[in-house]
């Protein structure tokens, strides 16, 4: 095993950037039961064990509906149960995102990511409410303190190179809580998020072994190509689905390629692809 990550919370990268976690009333642990958010839980209930404030912690899920991998939201339950945290699901109102599609009229894309603000950010906003309002019952006083932790790596993309791993999240705080945002493992490498998920014992999605290299919806327009084939082969009824609102919507899914042309390539690959190692197109 790495030493350096047992050197908690503290990861190349993040130097210096080791929040009091006896300061807050609540530690927020976004899961999607992905390997990045797997392994971030595991470093954050081993910081707050350490601080002797594991009663402070909550998992939260953003449920994306039919769009998620099956047996997601039941895999975060067991991720959060494994450590003994108070595991919480949200969930957008108005459908999921195919219905807001139609609606909306257009996909989501690097620059207008709607489909987070919608589905998640927003949704994970409403647990904070409920928090602080549950803060204030148990006699608390404003703000309610949250540290919300997310398992955003700087490997993953420029934009999530550029971000702090600590800061203070303005557009989440209002007079009655103060959120600050913590993003624990943003130095790891991907061998050291499986090194440390295999240490500490805690089961993968299945999609992994299938050759998917992130546990995102299961068709993100910011995926590769190669990674749109292989979700298309794994999942060819949620596949059709796209099309069929791509069709109605009258709106091409990438410049680059459309879901129709995904779904061909899909259905011409080898059944046993090998597994896709990019993500990014």
């Amino acid at each position: 095993m790495n030493a350096l990550l047992l050197q908690l919370p503290l990861f190349e990268g993040n130097e210096g950037v080791s929040p009091d976690l006896a300061s807050y009333d609540f530690i927020v642990v976004n899961t999607s039961a992905g390997k990045d958010s797997q392994v971030m839980m595991d470093v954050v209930a081993t910081a707050a064990a350490d601080a002797g404030v594991s009663d402070r912690l909550v998992a939260v899920h953003a449920d994306l509906g039919r769009v998620e991998w099956p047996g997601t939201r039941e895999l975060a339950a067991e991720h959060a149960a494994h450590y003994g945290i108070r595991f919480e699901v949200v969930q957008a109102g108005g459908g999921d995102l195919l219905d807001r599609l139609e609606a909306r009229g257009m996909w989501p894309d690097a620059a207008r990511r709607w489909c987070t603000s919608d589905l998640k950010r927003g949704p994970i906003r409403t647990l904070f409410t409920r928090l602080a309002a549950e803060y204030r019952n148990a006699g608390g006083g404003a703000p309610c303190r949250i540290l919300n932790c997310m398992g955003l790596r700087d490997a993953e993309s420029p934009a999530r190179r550029r971000r702090a791993a600590f800061r203070f999240d303005e557009s989440a705080s209002n007079g009655r809580r103060h959120i600050d945002e913590w993003l624990p493992i943003h130095g790891l490498s991907t061998a050291e998020v499986w090194e440390r998920n295999t240490a500490a014992g805690t089961r993968h999605h299945p999609a992994y072994d299938l050759g998917m290299p992130r546990l995102s919806c299961s068709m993100c327009v910011l995926a590769s190509r190669s990674a749109l084939v292989r979700a298309a082969q794994l999942r060819p009824e949620i596949a059709a689905e796209y099309v069929r609102v791509e069709v109605r919507i009258g709106h091409r899914f990438r410049k680059d390629f459309s879901v129709a042309e995904i779904v061909a390539a899909a259905q011409a690959a080898p059944a046993g692809s090998a597994p896709v190692t990019e993500w990014v197109a």
